[in-house]
């Protein structure tokens, strides 16, 4: 097997010639083979033809609205997919996560950060083990007894903190957007109702963070959501 086969593929999406140079040294740099699109519908067709392990996603395409391109590919495929944007408001990050996106970074980037979010992305797309026990610092969640330990203690969760501590889990790493867990925790007719939402959370950290104050294990992503740290992040 050639070395180029023993690499993973990273799909380049973006019109700009100067950004998919900089990606492509960057990515090839750290072991990725590049493929790159320089509109969306061409993106479309290169997901389709290579396959690739993971997506960098512009939003501004010429053709295509970057959403309505992460639509397309979601119809067929769940690779990772890391949008990659000038458009910083908060609509526009909440409509990329909603279309299946697995993060949203903002140009200018930097480096480091883009390829650890490509990491993170990557690992959640990995099968998990049925009998997987999530653990970050020192909490830690047995999915398939529905236990909750801190400090090697059982936590007592109510089922509402239990549903909605489960979503993070099983997505640790990813945002999760309001809309995403009220519809997941209270049904479709709950996504305005972010107030329950807040309380769940307060109560989850008032439960699992050493300082709910200042969380360490569940994030907020301002006007967004909410996301999980991941174990090598806490």
């Amino acid at each position: 097997m050639s070395e180029a086969a023993d690499k993973n593929t990273a799909l380049i999406i973006d019109d700009e010639p100067q950004i998919r140079r900089l990606l492509r040294v960057t990515l090839e740099a750290n072991g990725y083979s590049v493929v790159d699109a320089v509109n969306g519908n061409e993106g479309i067709v290169q997901a389709a033809q290579c396959r690739p392990d993971v997506i960098v996603l512009d939003l501004g395409l010429p053709d295509l609205d970057g959403v309505d391109v992460l639509k397309r590919i979601r119809e067929w495929s769940h690779v990772p997919v890391v949008v990659l944007s000038v458009r910083d408001r908060e609509n526009d990050k909440i409509a990329a996560l909603d279309a299946g996106a697995d993060d949203f970074v903002t140009k200018p980037f930097g480096s480091g950060e883009l390829l650890a979010r490509l990491r993170t992305a990557r690992r959640r797309s990995q099968p998990q083990a049925a009998e997987a026990v999530f653990r970050a610092g020192k909490i830690e969640v047995d999915l398939s007894s529905r236990i909750v330990r801190k400090n090697g203690g059982e936590v007592k969760l109510t089922p509402t903190e239990y549903a909605l501590l489960r979503l993070l889990v099983v997505h640790a790493g990813k945002v999760l957007t309001h809309r995403q867990l009220l519809t997941e925790a209270w049904g479709p007719n709950a996504v305005g109702q972010t107030q329950y939402l807040r309380v769940h959370i307060a109560h989850l950290r008032e439960k699992l963070e050493n300082d709910p104050g200042r969380p360490e294990l569940i994030l907020t992503e301002s006007g967004v959501g909410y996301r999980l740290a991941r174990t090598d992040e806490t």
